[in-house]
């Protein structure tokens, strides 16, 4: 590029005091773009667990872009497993934009998969989500890392020493060397994004750790749970490490599994609530406990055994600061008169955000308020 300065001496040309380019011509006056890296994430077909997709485009904007600034775009959709060859276009539809820590200029855009002719692809579950801004869900997300086929830290053959010491455990022994290292990186790199990150912890089992992710109103909060989990796994590349998360990979032992325990409230239930609304409410969740189970995660069979901390996939139960129950009832909620959270403990690790939150907010949904208020009084 050559550059043109006015003080040249003589008659002075067109261009005098801009930038000629062999491409266009740039006044100095303009303001400066930047060429933002957009990785599009999305969902794709594979059944019973979708895996997370991502492919990058490069676009200039003067300043971080908006939602609405972001383009549809579009992918082969047979070779994800939504859509055959002989008409495979899939639309990428933005819907949630955050920062990316990893990337200089990095833009993380969540999408939505549609058809062509605009409407949802029937894998895309967040368009059939019951939304709710007054639901608040926190989801705690359980995990192995997994290297050369078998829970990091585990020996080559045999286990390592029974559960006990590894939850929230410290020290070489119990987490290894590079596990605390990627959890630490990828709070960081959530928090980086906006995703509300809130907490960390070694679980149960070696190898087995914990996220949790808060969201006001269902799809921001599974928006930002599968946000997370993307990060996770997009960052263990650097490490050589995968990401497992069946919800029982070590099978029939004394192992505990992986589960996504759901705390929901609504807006009634923080703010009016009462016991007679939360026995009706339970009653409501034990007539949908087929509902639920169906979209709570594949091979919940194996981990809802009655033991390691589950209730039966068979029975429905729910006590106060119980574990081993369907649905645990913190202690503050019975002291707060029957107002405040509760925590389903059914959902497992490989389970869907938005199908998961949208069963509960529809079992909720299914409890007349008004009635029980009158039944109250």
């Amino acid at each position: 590029m050559l550059c043109m300065p006015s003080a040249v001496r003589g008659p002075q040309p067109a261009t005098a005091g801009v930038c000629v380019s062999r491409f266009r011509v740039i006044s100095k006056r303009e303001p400066k773009m930047t060429k933002y890296k957009l990785e599009y994430i999305w969902l794709d077909g594979y059944k019973p667990v979708p895996n997370l997709r991502g492919k990058t485009q490069l676009k200039d904007y003067d300043s971080f872009p908006t939602l609405e600034q972001l383009p549809l775009w579009g992918f082969d959709g047979s070779s994800t497993q939504q859509a055959e060859g002989h008409s495979s276009d899939c639309v990428l539809k933005p819907v949630a934009v955050y920062p990316d820590g990893a990337r200089t200029d990095g833009v993380l855009v969540l999408c939505e998969v549609m058809l062509p002719d605009g409407s949802p692809h029937p894998s895309n579950m967040r368009a059939t989500i019951l939304d709710d801004s007054g639901a608040w869900f926190g989801f705690e997300q359980e995990y192995f890392f997994y290297k050369d086929g078998r829970p990091l830290g585990f020996p080559a053959t045999g286990y390592p020493a029974p559960q006990g010491p590894y939850y929230t455990g410290v020290g070489y022994k119990n987490v290894g060397d590079v596990a605390r290292k990627i959890v630490e990186e990828h709070l960081d790199l959530c928090l980086f994004a906006g995703i509300n990150h809130e907490g960390i912890n070694a679980e149960v089992a070696k190898g087995q750790w914990e996220f949790q992710i808060f969201g006001k109103g269902s799809k921001k909060a599974a928006d930002e749970m599968w946000m997370a989990r993307y990060l996770l796994e997009r960052l263990t590349e650097k490490y050589g490490v995968d990401i497992q998360y069946h919800c029982k990979p070590l099978g029939d032992t004394d192992w505990n599994g992986s589960g996504m325990h759901a705390n929901f409230s609504t807006t009634y239930l923080r703010e009016i609530g009462g016991k007679a609304y939360f026995e009706a409410l339970m009653t409501a969740f034990k007539a949908a406990k087929d509902d639920h189970i169906a979209v709570y995660g594949p091979d919940n069979h194996m981990r809802l055994t009655g033991k390691h901390e589950t209730a039966a996939i068979t029975d429905f139960t729910y006590g106060v600061a119980d574990r081993g129950a369907s649905i645990r009832v913190p202690h503050s909620f019975v002291k707060n008169d029957y107002k405040g959270y509760l925590e389903d403990r059914r959902p497992n690790s490989q389970g869907d955000p938005y199908q998961i939150a949208s069963q509960i907010l529809m079992t909720i949904d299914s409890v007349p308020k008004e009635a029980l208020k009158s039944v109250a009084a």
